[in-house]
């Protein structure tokens, strides 16, 4: 089985002394030339140079693969905390309850249920 071959990766200072050897060359074929030395396709000078006259350098930097990351919405944010709160919230109401049906069973008093309808 024969090992698969991996992408080419160029740094930016590669790409940049590649393009400004590109710009030095004056004689026909010196280019070809350039490119067969360097094993490059004329693509990669094309994509280089719309690179770089679109970001300077910044721009020959590699880009990241893959999924990008999702922002998160402020209001999704918000909705969270306000979601924990309510949570905490409802925790504290939840042993009150408790509290006062242990209370109420202590002291003999009887709970209306709210499940039941008094007036049926």
């Amino acid at each position: 089985m024969t090992e698969r071959a991996k992408r080419r990766r160029f740094t930016a200072e590669y790409k940049l002394r590649i393009l400004r050897e590109v710009e030095r060359c004056k004689v026909p074929g010196a280019i070809g030339a350039l490119l067969r030395r360097e094993g490059l396709y004329s693509s990669h000078l094309t994509s280089w140079r719309r690179e770089r006259d679109r970001g300077a350098e910044a721009a020959l930097v590699a880009k990241k693969r893959g999924p990008k990351k999702k922002a998160v919405d402020p209001r999704v944010k918000l909705l969270e905390r306000e979601n924990a709160r309510l949570k905490r919230r409802l925790g504290r109401v939840e042993l009150m309850l408790d509290i006062q049906k242990k209370a109420s069973e202590m002291l003999g008093i009887p709970l209306s249920h709210p499940d039941k309808d008094e007036n049926a």
